[in-house]
């Protein structure tokens, strides 16, 4: 089968992202995946929505795999499911009903509790004023209600006092405004009872051996409560085992089975799941709180559990999937009741200009500088072929035009550069729209503002975007505007790849200014753009999508030879520069700094009308103002060296990945172009029907 393995990626080991899968685990399930024969496709699914459901419908996949935890809010874990379920695609896990209930803490204890089965006395709370410290026996602990991995839990959760629970409450309302849940601490261990669908006709009715959690005594020495917290799940990991069957005695056992079969059921759990009890030393069980999304990186407790029953991790991942089979009835062709693929691949047309000529250090020879080399035009070839899709190769010569019309694509990626002008970027598009051919990347009118670097400048500051004070100069004659601040930055208006950024691009005053400003007039044959020179960090920032883009790790380009007093980043440094540049990928920003360049590269992007894909530069001052320097919808795509790049690998995007992402709009395009001929052919009457109709009224 087609299997689509949706998850997050976790790319930090920061606490927002802890219940996001390891690149170690994504590994391990698409290796079970195939070793189980199946095709797999890994899609992390963090960003937009849109962007989710274009790579989704490319690859029209047979079953979805989620382990998706999604980003933000109560409903993150239910909204991936109910995605599925719009497209008509099947997947595995539970429905999105089942895990909004199971992620809200004091929702599935209502439930559990309405049906007779123990669990510590609780209180949800949302407001500080709300708090009732009379309805409980101390100690208790404080958590996050709407969130798992143990994140918000510390030893500090656990208060013992009544005088100190305000306290807690409201420091844990201040990080997790949604609603924190306050719980009667039980003095105990913590036992795991894994479930598996798939069992569900065997004695055990699918639900698995008992796992327990074994602690290291040494790290366990200086704490106060024996909890397994955040800091035990994530940096002291290796400090927890897992040992299954947990030693509580048959009795427990049995009990324990019992409860998290009516659990599992009341809940509506599908496929898998996971339900955490504590048990008190004198073997009292006491239901907390159930995972239907549970972790499934090597060595966690369901591998541990199923292990007594002859499964591996790679038997466990074929029982989930051999349940959802089952579940949806798809069929062993591979296809699907709920959602039929399509047959045969895409013809995918290739625009492109090659690059013949290589450019000097320098930047004295530059005029090919934009086009890609052979090698390049290979790897996006091998990348789109992967998806089983016929490359096309479509040269953008002036020859194109009529290539175009004699030849049948389905779609066109598009990287080409154009022949001359202004506008060359946006011919080749433009082209594209008049045959209604779907393409990748923006549209003839972004592509032509994009270029122009003062028109840009003028259409972001609309937006409210900062941008350098900025002119433009024809000849190196023009009057110079009175509140100039030195240096100044010369640039040709429209051209890419850094052609005319020079090491004498910086100006620090009028003579060089007018002097080079000339020479990039005469050389390029077009206006230079002057503007102020920025001093402070270099940004650089990849998008990927639609209306509303993901936006990949700003990178920093770092300039690390200091002898350099205003450093930028050159055409003679894009072509050499091991000893001179660092790219820090992801850039090494706090939070604050990376949502403000963030949410200035979105602004941008939707400002230009950017589309499928785009980069885009900014410089940050010394005072941490972020300032637009120019946007490039057409970004370089060399495997290994071209800044998107090398930011989409830090992202844990492979290169086929990233061609992938870029390809999925125009592939979205195309299918809702052919959905809208087909509506219009089934509205159209027919032919013959109307010719019937009107011989018949000229016979009355």
């Amino acid at each position: 089968m087609r299997i689509a393995l949706t998850h997050n990626l976790r790319l930090t080991d920061s606490e927002d992202e802890a219940e996001f899968d390891t690149a170690a685990t994504i590994d391990a399930l698409a290796g079970h995946l195939e070793r189980l024969g199946h095709r797999v496709e890994r899609l992390e699914v963090s960003g937009p929505a849109s962007r989710t459901v274009a790579r989704l419908e490319a690859w029209s996949p047979d079953l979805v795999f989620n382990t998706a935890a999604g980003r933000r809010g109560r409903f993150r874990e239910a909204f991936y499911p109910a995605l599925f379920e719009e497209l008509g695609m099947p997947y595995t896990g539970s429905d999105a009903y089942a895990l909004a209930v199971t992620l809200d803490k004091q929702l599935s204890k209502m439930i559990v509790a309405q049906h007779g089965i123990a669990t510590p006395a609780w209180q949800f709370v949302e407001r500080l004023e709300d708090l009732e410290l009379r309805r409980f026996r101390f100690p208790v602990i404080v958590k996050p209600n709407f969130e798992g991995s143990s994140k918000g839990i510390t030893q500090e959760s656990v208060v013992e006092e009544a005088a100190l629970l305000p306290v807690r409450v409201a420091e844990m309302l201040s990080r997790w405004p949604a609603g924190v849940l306050v719980e009667e601490f039980v003095a105990g261990r913590d036992i795991t009872v894994p479930y598996l669908e798939a069992f569900a006709d065997a004695p055990s009715q699918g639900v698995l051996a008992p796992a327990e959690y074994l602690f290291d005594p040494a790290v366990m020495a200086g704490r106060r409560h024996a909890i397994y917290d955040y800091e035990l799940k994530t940096s002291l990991e290796d400090a927890v085992a897992v040992r299954a069957p947990a030693q509580i005695g048959r009795e427990t056992e049995a009990v324990l089975r019992l409860t998290a079969r009516r659990v599992f059921g009341l809940l509506g759990c599908k496929d898998l799941g996971r339900i955490d009890f504590r048990i008190t030393p004198e073997g009292a069980v006491y239901f907390l709180e159930v995972n239907a999304l549970p972790s499934l990186q090597p060595g966690s407790s369901i591998y541990a559990s199923a292990k007594l029953q002859g499964l591996d991790e790679k038997g466990v991942v074929e029982a989930v999937v051999r349940n959802a089979v089952k579940r949806y009835a798809i069929k062993d062709s591979g296809r699907s009741k709920a959602r039929p693929r399509k047959s045969g691949p895409l013809k995918v047309g290739f625009t492109y200009n090659v690059k013949r000529v290589t450019p000097t250090i320098d930047g004295a020879q530059d005029a090919e500088a934009e086009y890609d080399s052979p090698k390049t035009l290979q790897a996006i070839r091998d990348a789109i072929a992967s998806w089983g899709h016929e490359v096309i190769d479509l040269e953008a010569t002036s020859e194109l035009p009529s290539l175009l019309s004699s030849t049948s694509v389905d779609v066109v990626f598009n990287i080409a550069e154009g022949f001359k002008g202004r506008n060359r970027e946006s011919q080749i598009p433009a082209l594209l729209e008049l045959l209604d051919i779907p393409y990748t990347g923006s549209d003839p009118s972004a592509l032509g503002i994009a270029l122009d670097k003062g028109l840009a400048k003028r259409m972001v500051r609309t937006h409210g975007i900062l941008t350098p004070q900025y002119f433009l100069m024809h000849t190196g004659k023009e009057k110079l505007p009175k509140d100039l601040r030195w240096p100044l930055m010369v640039k040709p208006v429209a051209e890419g790849s850094s052609k005319g950024v020079i090491s004498k691009s910086v100006c620090e005053n009028e003579q060089e200014l007018r002097e080079v400003a000339r020479e990039m007039a005469l050389k390029y044959r077009q206006p230079a753009l002057v503007e102020e020179y920025i001093s402070g960090r270099e940004f650089t920032v990849g998008l990927l999508g639609e209306r509303r883009p993901r936006v990949l790790p700003p990178m920093e380009i770092v300039f690390v030879d200091q002898t350099m007093k205003n450093p930028i980043y050159s055409f003679e440094m894009k072509q050499d520069w091991d000893n001179r540049i660092r790219y820090d990928a992801p850039a090494q920003i706090d939070e604050k700094t990376r949502r403000r360049l963030e949410d200035a590269a979105r602004s941008a992007f939707t400002a230009l009308g950017c589309r499928d894909v785009a980069r885009i530069d900014f410089r940050m001052d010394e005072q941490g103002r972020i300032y637009f320097i120019e946007c490039n919808p057409l970004p370089g795509l060399t495997p290994g060296w071209s800044d998107l790049v090398l930011i989409s690998q830090s992202a844990g995007m492979d290169y086929r990945t990233l061609i992938g992402e870029i390809l999925s709009g125009a592939i979205r395009r195309y299918t809702q172009r052919e959905r809208e001929r087909r509506a219009q052919e089934n509205a159209r009457p027919n032919a013959a029907l109307v010719q019937v109709a009107e011989a018949g009224k000229r016979a009355g």
